[in-house]
């Protein structure tokens, strides 16, 4: 039987956890049959919701920049719908002033007040930083035998760079690590949401005394600023501060440790590819953007909800619908895409959606992309003899609704 067959048999939405590792395993596969055979899914989450799964390149770049796609859902809920949305711990709530989870105009001012923190020109001033810190990290690294490459060298590069951008303590960057891997795995409405609980409220803790610090003793870094700007009446209230900071700490690492950790699998998979960027390192650009298309570090975006009922593909989603757009399919869309299959780092052009489009743009791109091009340029030059120490097919992928990146990548040195 087909797979649209098969689709075709079914009166209720197919049970898919997009968040489990299993899926994570075999995603790019499952989202190619999508393209050919239902472009628009309608699934059921674990936690019993329908979400509809958009997952051609061109309609995922509709719905990123469709106003009729909200990402509060109360601009697109009726009361009703509301009322059944599933049960949300009150500890978490302050976080949905996150600037991800509103719309213009509370998105816009938001996000007005950490953009000019990363522009280009500014990030570029990190440059030196970044390198010295890939230095360190391959320093410790050469005289051993085997390494765990996310563990021992993609977490600590951007945990740290974003912990000094924001001016939380380095030594402190562990706690957030432990705390955001516990929270990122969290499927809303789940069990999982209820034993992850203890996690945000040690990280909630942990961000209010930073800013009772900031306001006492303000330094020359972004939460310091954020703070300022609280206090000079921008409106940002003591909710939007904690979720900006938390936004900020998990989104300004997580992404990242993806795309070095995918990127370099990806590589290792991909020996001819491995070889022509060592052979040319200047090459490191456009390799980093194929390695963001080929090796998605977001599977899809974050979640959005129609406004009103929207057809796309000829499957109409009803209004209040829970939408993810598929950002790992769209890069793979052969209709957008030569031969999407195959990696190619001197591949132009190469509009890739990995950072999303329109007002959700990722504000901290131009740093993810200079730290995943320092971090894989750094480890090839200093560490020539890495290759994998287990076969990929023996990798396990992390929980998470919208990640996408592994557990662990053991690697040997020399």
């Amino acid at each position: 039987m087909s797979f649209l067959a098969f689709l075709g048999k079914k009166s209720s939405p197919d049970v898919v956890d997009i968040a489990s590792p299993e899926h994570k395993a075999s995603a790019i596969a499952f989202y190619a049959r999508l393209r050919a055979e239902s472009p628009v899914h309608r699934i059921s989450l674990p936690d019993k919701q329908t979400a509809y799964l958009v997952t051609r390149y061109d309609d995922v770049a509709a719905v990123l920049r469709d106003e009729r796609f909200v990402k509060n859902p109360r601009n697109a809920l009726t009361p009703g719908q509301l009322e059944k949305q599933p049960w949300m711990p009150p500890i978490f709530r302050p976080l949905l002033k996150n600037m991800l989870d509103q719309d213009p105009p509370a998105q816009t001012r938001l996000r007005a007040l950490v953009q000019k923190a990363f522009t280009p020109r500014l990030v570029e001033l990190l440059r030196p930083r970044i390198e010295e810190l890939a230095n360190e990290l391959c320093d410790g690294l050469a005289g051993r035998k085997r390494i765990d490459l996310i563990r021992d060298y993609a977490l600590p590069i951007p945990t740290t760079i974003i912990a000094e951008l924001l001016g939380v303590p380095v030594r402190d960057r562990h706690k957030f690590q432990h705390w955001s891997q516990s929270i990122v795995s969290v499927t809303p409405g789940s069990i999982a949401m209820v034993f992850a609980i203890p996690h945000v409220w040690f990280f909630l803790r942990y961000i209010r005394q930073l800013i009772r610090v900031k306001r006492t003793a303000p330094r020359d870094d972004l939460l310091s600023a954020l703070v300022h700007a609280e206090e000079a009446g921008q409106s940002l209230d003591e909710d939007e501060l904690v979720a900006m900071a938390f936004l900020l700490l998990i989104a300004g690492h997580e992404t990242t440790v993806n795309l070095i950790g995918n990127g370099m699998l990806a590589l290792f998979e991909h020996p001819d590819q491995l070889a022509l960027l060592r052979a040319d390192p200047e090459l490191i650009k456009p390799a980093i953007e194929e390695l963001l298309r080929y090796a998605s570090p977001l599977e899809t975006a974050t979640e959005r909800y129609a406004r009103e009922d929207v057809t796309i593909a000829g499957v109409t989603i009803p209004r209040g619908a829970l939408v993810f757009a598929a950002l790992a399919s769209a890069n793979r869309d052969e209709r957008r895409f030569p031969n999407p299959d195959r990696l190619d780092i001197t591949r132009d052009p190469n509009k890739h959606l990995s950072f999303g489009l329109g007002a959700h743009f990722c504000v901290g791109a131009p740093l993810a992309r200079l730290e995943g091009q320092i971090a894989i340029g750094t480890m090839l030059r200093r560490l020539p003899t890495l290759r994998l120490a287990v076969p990929s097919s023996k990798l396990t992928w992390r929980r998470g609704m919208v990640l996408r990146g592994l557990r662990r990548l053991p690697l040997r040195v020399g």
